[in-house]
């Protein structure tokens, strides 16, 4: 029977180094014989599986492979490595380290290529889970370092949200805001708003009541020509999860966008936060236009903008 045994080690560093490392990046040490085996079709299946939610097929992270007779201690072009090679006992590990790369560290040894690939389904998710919050948590601290002044949004809606210099506000009504960045590949949007907390019927679909929530939404933004307002992607059901943020119940949508009569498409993710204390639904959606670079990476910056957010209490 497959044994796991799980560590966590912080390490205090008298200087720091200074850290870096690829967005959505991992390094994976581990014998050639083993990768182009079932054990790298097992790890290419969790970690290279598609993103959900995107126009175009995207995986979930970058792999780099190095062969295990390479040292662990010169892969630091990653924030995540993970170590995989047979050995005498069992043993899955996770080692963190906050002032230099890579910050984690995920050891999986087998006696067999069996229980190698039985610690991967068992431990998969818990690594994935661990590398993209320490990829959200990173992306934050960039953003703090320069933010927008937040006080429009955080009287209006009584939130405060991590929002990174660049973004510039394009509509500002009563209850919505849209804020949006030029890229060299295109633009990422935000749209903050808030609807009474009783139009979320209960009993009824959902995923359905937040498409169409989020499709009244789209008159706002629309092409240069008439009949082009924004609305939810009609080739695929968007993705649908519950959450917190913040400690609150949490509906998140993701699929792609649209523009009526157009041809601009593109992803989006939605989080609408049940907010009992201001007796509403707050809504923050992040969205992206880039068809000619991956949005992958793009979607990760407005889902850590996104899970900044803190309501003000009353």
């Amino acid at each position: 029977m497959l044994s796991c045994l799980f560590v966590s080690c912080f390490k205090n560093e008298k200087q720091p180094q200074p850290v870096s490392g690829k967005t959505n990046t991992i390094s994976i040490i581990i014998d050639d014989q083993l990768w182009y085996g079932e054990v790298g079709d097992s790890i290419r299946n969790k970690f290279a599986s598609p993103v959900l939610g995107l126009p175009q097929e995207e995986p979930l992270f970058t792999i780099n492979q190095y062969p295990a007779k390479l040292l662990e201690g010169f892969v630091t072009d990653s924030r995540s490595i993970i170590v995989v090679k047979k050995a005498a006992t069992d043993k899955f590990e996770i080692k963190h380290n906050s002032k230099s790369l890579p910050h984690n560290t995920f050891r999986i040894y087998g006696k067999s290529v069996d229980d190698i690939i039985c610690s991967i389904e068992l431990n998969s998710a818990q690594i994935i889970k661990t590398i993209r919050d320490s990829e959200i948590q990173k992306i934050q601290e960039d953003n703090s370092k320069s933010l927008i002044n937040p006080t429009i949004i955080k009287n209006k809606f009584h939130i405060d949200l991590k929002i990174p210099s660049g973004y510039e506000y394009m509509l500002h009504k009563k209850n919505f805001i849209w804020l949006k960045k030029e890229i060299i590949s295109g633009n990422t949007s935000l749209l903050i708003y808030q609807i009474p907390l009783q139009k979320l019927k209960q009993g009824t679909d959902v995923v359905e009541n937040i498409v169409k929530m989020r499709d009244s939404v789209g008159r706002y933004i629309k092409g240069r020509e008439p009949n082009t307002q924004m609305i939810t992607g009609e080739a695929y059901a968007p993705y649908f999860f519950t959450t917190e943020l913040d400690g609150k119940k949490t509906f998140e949508t993701k699929g792609t966008w649209e523009l009526r009569n157009d041809f601009m498409t593109g992803p989006f993710v939605n989080y609408a936060i049940i907010d009992k204390r201001y007796n509403r639904i707050l809504v923050i959606e992040g969205f992206c236009y880039s068809p000619s670079n991956q949005a992958r990476d793009l979607m990760l910056e407005l889902e850590a903008i996104i899970k900044s957010v803190k309501v003000a209490k009353r």
